[in-house]
């Protein structure tokens, strides 16, 4: 397979650890591309909810993607979000072209970009952590109850459905929270003279543009792989979503296939 060139993919939200996880979509996706830069964006791996028992095989190509990456020259930012907080203990570590931060802030053709995982605007994990801890089991408990479903859905020559997606639109609370969420964001990067911001966090892709008093901005979602199987991918000149489902490219009857073998750089650390 011929791999695209890509200048800068951004994901998140891939939950690597959980049952929610598509990781094999996910190894199928990263092995069709070639990014200069790999923005991982937060909740990469779900420590929250990570057991010792459930780390599938599929979840481990996920990780070896991202090795041969790293072996082939693109650099790999790993932003912190809150189900891998405890990372942000090392936060401005970097082990050569693998860097590990709280925010990015990129210079693309002279507008500046804000890449942050988003989960300080949610006043949940501000005060009441415990709560979005037990959210996010129920979350998953429902994610496992959408699958049950499709799987019989299938079965009957039916359409899937999104459970999850369905409870936030008719929630006006949620509908509310991702819309505060995103003019939270947008205001504080106009605030700070930034032509783009890009969060994760409420697993919802999205590109929009916003304008108040002061300015203008793009805000764009990465989405998740849980549900949307999302990316935004930039190609030097603009932004896309990209969207597993409508991929073309990929062969998705294949099975998963990676290089055999894997050869690593020395690389140095630095403080």
């Amino acid at each position: 397979m011929n791999k695209r060139q890509i200048d800068i993919v951004v994901m998140s939200d891939l939950h690597l650890g959980t049952v929610g996880c598509h990781a094999v979509e996910l190894a199928q996706y990263l092995n069709s591309i070639e990014p200069r830069i790999l923005v991982l964006n937060g909740d990469i791996f779900d420590i929250w909810n990570f057991k010792k028992y459930y780390w599938p095989e599929s979840h481990m190509q996920v990780v070896k993607c991202f090795l041969q990456m790293l072996t082939n020259g693109t650099d790999i930012y790993y932003l912190t979000g809150n189900h891998d907080e405890v990372i942000r203990k090392i936060s401005r570590l970097q082990l050569g072209p693998l860097f590990v931060k709280d925010k990015l802030i990129l210079d693309l053709n002279g507008e500046k970009c804000w890449i942050f995982h988003g989960d300080i605007f949610d006043i949940t994990m501000k005060q009441t952590k415990w709560v979005a801890k037990i959210g996010s089991k129920g979350y998953d408990l429902l994610i496992l109850l959408n699958r049950a479903v499709n799987y019989i859905l299938r079965k009957m020559g039916r359409n899937k459905i999104s459970l999850s997606k369905r409870i936030k639109e008719s929630v006006k609370k949620a509908v509310q929270f991702i819309d505060d969420f995103e003019i939270s964001a947008m205001e504080l990067a106009i605030q700070n003279s930034f032509d783009y911001v890009i969060c994760g966090h409420i697993h919802q892709p999205k590109i929009r543009g916003y304008e108040n008093g002061d300015g203008a901005v793009i805000y764009m979602n990465s989405g998740d792989w849980i549900e949307n199987l999302t990316a935004l991918e930039y190609d030097g000149a603009e932004w896309s979503m990209y969207r597993y489902a409508d991929d073309d490219f990929i062969d998705k009857e294949a099975p998963v296939k990676l290089p055999e073998r894997i050869k690593f750089k020395q690389t140095a650390v630095i403080g």
